[in-house]
């Protein structure tokens, strides 16, 4: 198979401790020592679709070829998150990893929680981490804030489309109490106070769920940080597109990427595609536009569609209006 035809997603089921730079850098390694990386002009580009923390685990979507071309989208993208709060202490990072900065002895009760999630569901106002990669003055927060410089982080508006206590795993601590849904819940409402909670929220760009975990925390009247984060959906990428990183490894053993690769174009299932005839094709690939009557087929189509030739090959990532099709990202299969 030539190198060149290697174009789309590996989502990796990103472990605890790998940063996603290093991610991108296993894929790399793999395809590499399969052949498939290619040299020169013919080296395939590869980038990952939002970043997530070393601590952090789940869906890493990693392109492969002229699937770069559509990692800001990715980035641009909702995505769903598990997270556990640990109620009592809140750090310098706002997880496991920082060191304690102020302690409560308050818990909260599994109602007490459900009644504040209405509060940060919708848009909302959040001050970011300081240990972030947000840029202050062309300097990463994080690496100002471990220079012990201080940092002033400003609200930043973003969306939480939906927040919900995640049943029956809370608490997820306690096992033993875990012998159907009914139960925990009536122990968890009516006999306990809790340490912790895991929610699952969908989330707009921008979000820190740090920040979020830190905000529930102290509108419980006590204090809080992440101790378990998962991303179990990004984009249009779930976990049960992912593979581990051990299956991952097994690419540069020589196993058929193709078992691993999803296509291009999975990163737009969200949009409508139309097939184009091979002259409309060409106009297009020569950076041209097309008028909506030419288009055989009368798609009926308004804003961003991928522009596909042959049934099904990508041709570019296009946008009809006011009656004319233009490319906004074209790819080079």
């Amino acid at each position: 198979m030539e190198i060149l035809k290697h174009h789309g997603w590996i989502i990796l089921d990103k472990p605890l401790e790998l940063g996603s730079t290093q991610a991108v850098g296993a894929v790399k390694r793999n395809l590499r020592e399969a052949g498939l990386l290619g040299k020169g002009k013919d080296k395939l580009k590869v980038g990952h679709g939002g970043t997530l923390d070393p601590l952090a685990t789940g869906v890493l979507p990693i392109a492969i070829g002229e699937a770069t071309k559509l990692c800001g989208r990715m980035l641009d993208a909702s995505k769903i998150y598990e997270f556990t709060i640990g109620f009592g202490a809140e750090t310098e990072t706002l997880d496991v990893e920082g060191a304690v900065t102020e302690a409560s002895d308050h818990r909260p009760t599994l109602a007490e929680v459900e009644s504040v999630l209405p509060q940060f569901t919708g848009p909302i106002e959040q001050i970011p981490p300081k240990y972030s990669a947000l840029k202050i003055d062309g300097k990463r927060a994080y690496d100002l804030a471990r220079a012990g410089v201080a940092v002033e982080m400003k609200l930043r508006g973003v969306t939480i489309f939906s927040l919900a206590i995640r049943h029956p795993e809370a608490p997820t601590r306690h096992p033993e109490l875990v012998s159907g849904p009914r139960e925990v819940l009536k122990q968890v409402q009516d006999d306990a106070l809790l340490d912790e909670i895991t929610l699952t929220a969908t989330v707009s760009k921008g979000t820190y769920i740090r920040s979020l975990a830190r905000d529930i925390a102290r509108a419980l009247h006590t204090v809080g940080h992440v101790t378990m984060l998962r991303r179990t959906k990004a984009g249009p990428f779930t976990l049960k597109q992912a593979i581990s990183l051990d299956k991952l490894n097994e690419i540069g053993k020589g196993a058929d990427i193709t078992d691993y690769l999803l296509p291009l174009e999975a990163g737009l299932d969200d949009i409508p595609a139309f097939d184009l005839t091979p002259d409309q094709a060409k106009l297009l690939r020569q950076g041209m536009t097309l008028d909506e009557r030419e288009m055989i087929g009368n798609p009926a189509l308004n804003g961003l569609f991928l522009a596909t030739e042959n049934q099904g090959s990508p041709v570019a990532l296009a946008e009809l209006a006011d009656g004319t099709v233009r490319v906004v990202r074209g790819f080079n299969m």
